[in-house]
């Protein structure tokens, strides 16, 4: 179904976003990159999902990811557990401060999951470096498709950055789901910039 031209009134404590969809085709040239030897990249395999959620909302929280907070425990340790998912932690100075997480569940396919930093770490060109990580570790593997998606809760900078990164766009979409500041799963006063809405403007 696609939304008639014109608005479309979201409910009260709901979320809209516009979410683009970017994918690649071929792995491009690493773009020039910083490197700090404070950085660290390791792999976790079959993460606790605590431990990962802790993480995930530290990255993620000011952006109000939510879909692996709402998501139950069992499913998520599925996710974690298994051997074509990819966890991937970020650190500066052995601090947890980033998460990269490859999806290749889809034979073919890759999908950059989640990725990002802590505010600790942006603006240092840990980004770029993290990126390349990324492109280089998803087409280690016999794919033919890189794909991401973002939406206009993220970073301002994130659908550009991806699109400097060899993303091509080719899908928009607009997702509305619970705000999760409103139950529970964040707390109310993460992304200001967001404002809650809980009644309907006449």
């Amino acid at each position: 179904m696609t939304l008639p031209d014109g608005y479309s009134e979201i409910a009260p404590g709901k979320l809209a976003s516009v979410v683009t969809c970017l994918e690649m085709r071929a792995a491009p040239s690493p773009a020039p990159v910083r490197t700090d030897p404070a950085w660290g990249l390791r792999r976790v395999v079959d993460a606790e999902p605590e431990a990962y959620r802790s993480l995930f909302g530290r990255v993620g929280s000011e952006w109000l990811w939510f879909s692996r907070l709402v998501m139950p425990t069992p499913a998520l340790r599925r996710i974690l557990g298994d051997p074509d998912v990819e966890v991937w932690v970020f650190s500066v100075a052995g601090i947890d401060e980033g998460l990269l997480e490859l999806d290749f569940r889809v034979a073919g396919e890759c999908e950059l999951a989640f990725f990002g930093l802590t505010a600790a770490a942006r603006g240092r060109g840990a980004g770029r470096w993290l990126m390349n990580q990324a492109v280089m570790r998803a087409w280690s593997r016999a794919i033919r498709r890189l794909w991401v998606h973002t939406c206009t809760l993220d970073h301002p900078a994130a659908l550009d950055f991806y699109r400097r990164s060899g993303f091509r766009a080719y899908a928009r979409r607009v997702e509305v789901a619970d705000d999760p500041r409103l139950v529970g799963l964040l707390p109310r006063d993460v992304a200001p910039g967001i404002p809650i809405v809980e009644e309907i403007c006449r």
